[in-house]
């Protein structure tokens, strides 16, 4: 069961409730005749000052020198005419808004004039009556002028003190988001070293030795179904897409300085599936393949996961179909729904011993890797005389969270 929040008022609202009470308490006051000289004075001589006072309780915030230089009138008015002890609460409370939401200058003058006041009325009562009498106008006169300065005072150092403190601590994790950002720059940099200095040798030099292979193989003029020439094939066409992506992933690691990104080390997403259509039909015209796509549903905004994964599980479909079909029709369906994505590629099946080439299969295994990874499903096999890939991606912020 979560926490009852409780409900909070606007400073605005807050004023308001300030002078609702005090307008309300002191009506109460006045109808029971608790102020000063209630037997001389009628009720309606002291209920404009109480007024005017909780009218200014309004302008605490917005307007505090004129609120508290017209309230020290109106206070002085109240003591003359009948002292109400509401009208004299919110003056008090008039006081200390001035040093919060005032300057500190006005919080120097307010001590300086308090200070005074206090000064002056004991002197005068001293003069006029006793000591005793002027001890007692000491402290009243010292709550009344000098307790909401000191107070408002003492908690606007406080809430200044808070606001440096957030300050330093904003700026200390900015400081240590920066060397963070610094640290995986750095690393994400040694990372591309890395992988360029090592493994993008390894491939490039795999790739020139098929290619020399496949040379050697044509002087010795073996045929083009021949499992020593195919092997080298795949080998050289692994190694040079192996080469692509490695240079592809080198170019996203380098930038991590909040620079421009090169636009051909993007992320591959659908957009490119044409332009894998276009390169599948070029290498399938001489063994009879066609190519169709068509697509259901709105494409909306495809996760960047997603379109990613979708794009691989395209692309491995239509690099088995250029290894193992057979002469046909190729379809490339893709479903947007709103909430998965479906491919479906049917192709027709070239089978037969023999057939099978080394690190088979290994594409399939990755591209239900990548379904699953993201929360879908996966399937491939022979169906009614051909080969099916079908593929079920989620849309949602699952996928999202789990890439």
């Amino acid at each position: 069961m979560g926490a009852v929040r409780r409900p909070t008022l606007s400073p605005r609202q807050l004023d308001r409730a300030i002078a609702l009470c005090g307008v309300l308490g002191g009506s109460v006051l006045i109808a029971f005749r608790v102020y000063d000289n209630s037997s001389d004075v009628p009720p309606w001589v002291v209920l404009p000052p109480m007024l005017v006072m909780a009218a200014l309780e309004l302008f605490r915030r917005t307007r505090p020198i004129v609120t508290v230089s017209v309230g020290g009138l109106v206070f002085v008015a109240s003591i003359l005419s009948g002292a109400l002890l509401a009208t004299t609460i919110m003056y008090t409370d008039l006081l200390y808004a001035a040093v919060i939401y005032g300057s500190p200058r006005m919080s120097r003058t307010l001590h300086l004039t308090g200070a005074a006041s206090v000064l002056v009325l004991s002197t005068l009562v001293l003069i006029v009556a006793d000591a005793p009498s002027a001890l007692a106008v000491v402290v009243v006169a010292a709550l009344v002028f000098l307790a909401p300065v000191w107070t408002g005072d003492v908690v606007r150092k406080h809430r200044k003190e808070a606001e440096t403190e957030r300050l330093r601590a904003e700026q200390t994790a900015l400081l240590s988001e920066m060397d963070r950002r610094e640290a995986v720059g750095a690393e994400r940099a040694r990372m591309a070293r890395e992988l360029h200095d090592v493994v993008a040798n390894h491939l490039s030099a795999i790739a020139i030795h098929a290619t020399g292979a496949q040379s050697v193989a044509r002087r010795r003029r073996l045929a083009e179904d021949d499992p020593l020439v195919e092997v080298l094939a795949v080998i050289r066409e692994n190694s040079v897409q192996g080469l692509a992506e490695m240079r592809r992933m080198i170019g996203l690691l380098r930038d991590s300085g909040g620079g421009e990104a090169d636009e051909s080390y993007a992320a591959p997403d659908l957009a490119a599936v044409d332009a894998l259509l276009a390169k599948a039909r070029a290498a399938g015209q001489d063994v009879g393949l066609e190519f169709e796509l068509t697509e259901d549903g709105e494409r909306g905004e495809v996760p960047v996961p997603v379109g990613l994964a979708a794009y691989r599980i395209v692309q491995e479909s239509l690099t088995n179909v250029l290894k193992h079909a057979g002469p046909g029709l190729v379809t490339l369906r893709l479903e947007f729904g709103p909430e998965e994505l479906r491919i479906a590629v049917d192709s027709p099946y070239r089978g037969g011993p023999g057939r099978e080439l080394p690190g088979a299969r290994a594409g399939l295994v990755g591209m239900a890797e990548r379904a699953g990874l993201l929360g879908g499903s996966f399937e491939a096999g022979p169906r009614d005389g051909g080969w099916s890939v079908r593929a079920v991606l989620p849309r949602g912020r699952e996928s999202e969270g789990r890439a």
